[in-house]
């Protein structure tokens, strides 16, 4: 069986864009962490958020399952630590991370137990008290969106999962949902954000951020 990270393959092109589609600010963990903790960013692409967080003192590094992006990161910021890790587990110890990022890798796998193994990875790595900060698409709402789920609705067995035009498998979540996968791997939310952002073809789309903490064991 191909792991969580294997099936992202069709996104090797789209990791290579120029553009960011989930906003990252880095005031969010500076805010809770000091400069040298050592930060995670699990679906990394192009090293953008990474190269961010390690020119402000942080000890960040970037795993991305696609090799394309990753090699073009490597060449646009020498001496950032990118890696092509193909699968789950992670080459890192437990407890390793004082935070980790998860910006827009669940829409990537739309079968539950694929997001149950990321979440669950993530909490490995992330130590007791340490930081999740995720990013992904909640259901949009606009006649668009709502008329591609139904379409794909009976060939996925549920609401919210599609094709797009490239031919990727997308997964859009109830904010609920993603708030519950969260609690079922020992992640407190402790703040949630609303973004609107472009998106590809044109077209703008909503993106939930969470803040979570990792509970002690």
């Amino acid at each position: 069986m191909r792991t969580p990270q294997e099936r992202l393959g069709p996104w090797e092109t789209a990791g290579t864009a120029t553009t960011d589609s989930h906003p990252f600010d880095p005031a969010v963990l500076r805010a809770q962490l000091a400069p040298g903790a050592r930060i995670l960013d699990l679906g990394c692409g192009r090293g953008r958020r990474v190269a961010a967080l390690v020119s402000l003192g942080y000890a960040a590094e970037g795993v991305d399952g696609s090799r394309t992006p990753v090699e073009h990161g490597r060449r646009e910021h020498p001496g950032v630590r990118l890696t092509h890790c193909p699968g789950l587990p992670l080459p890192f110890e437990a407890g390793r991370f004082a935070a980790a990022l998860l910006f827009g890798v669940l829409t990537r796998i739309p079968e539950d137990a694929g997001q149950r193994a990321v979440l669950g990875e993530s909490a490995r790595l992330v130590r007791p008290g340490g930081l999740l900060h995720l990013s992904d698409v909640p259901l949009q709402t606009d006649p668009r969106a709502r008329a591609r789920y139904a379409a794909y609705e009976d060939e996925f067995g549920a609401y919210g999962v599609f094709r797009t035009e490239d031919g990727a498998v997308v997964r859009h979540h109830e904010p609920e949902r993603l708030r519950r996968l969260l609690r079922m791997h020992g992640f407190a939310v402790t703040e949630e954000r609303s973004v609107t952002v472009g998106a590809l073809h044109g077209h703008s789309v909503r993106r939930v951020q969470l803040i979570a903490r990792r509970e002690s064991a």
